[in-house]
């Protein structure tokens, strides 16, 4: 069969929670926006997005996603699959076009670029700039393309003393939570995400 244009999703909730009660949403999606959402679980492996579209359910994120499944015809499915962007390992990594950085170590800390770009009064640098600093200035390595962020993905070891320079410039991090978070946490390695 064709890819139709739109799905008929069936949306709820997957939170663990006690007992809880959460409604049902019904919407027409596009195909391409519930491709995104397989794509983030399967990556580009048509089999295996063949088989979740003739079941009819997957789990992305807190939600489910239901739908009457559907045998999907494989040259339509690859002409879809074409639209979206592959893993380019030559890509070098781009501080401007870095959106979210994960610093990793005994505990993680996600740092998104609006955050950690707000100034406080009278500061002349933010956060981010120093963090682009320590991290982007040597190579880091191409570990692939994430659908979910819709960026390629970048992961770079930290020496002691860079880690230690980004502990130092959490004190122009607008948020205290966020602040007390990157000054207290021990991590050996940084997450890069570019937007293309």
């Amino acid at each position: 069969m064709a890819l139709p244009q739109t799905v008929r999703v069936k949306l709820s909730s997957e939170v663990a929670e006690s007992i809880s009660l959460t409604p049902v949403v019904l919407q027409e999606m596009p195909v391409r926006e519930l491709m995104e959402h397989l794509l983030a679980v399967t990556g580009k492996d048509e089999a295996r997005i063949r088989e979740i579209l003739r079941r009819g359910t997957i789990v992305s994120g807190a939600s489910r996603f239901r739908w009457a499944g559907w045998d999907a015809e494989v040259d339509g499915l690859r002409e879809l699959l074409a639209g979206f962007p592959d893993a380019d390992p030559a890509r070098p990594f781009s501080p401007e076009r870095c959106i979210r950085v994960v610093l990793r170590g005994r505990q993680s800390v996600e740092i998104g670029r609006e955050t950690a770009s707000r100034k406080g009064l009278f500061q002349r640098r933010t956060f981010w700039d120093g963090l682009m600093e320590a991290v982007g200035g040597q190579a880091a390595e191409y570990v692939g393309y994430s659908y979910r962020d819709r960026a390629d993905r970048y992961v770079r070891t930290l020496s002691v003393d860079e880690a230690k320079r980004i502990q130092e410039a959490a004190g122009s991090i607008k948020f205290s939570a966020l602040r007390d978070r990157v000054r207290s946490a021990g991590f050996t390695q940084a997450e890069l995400y570019a937007e293309r």
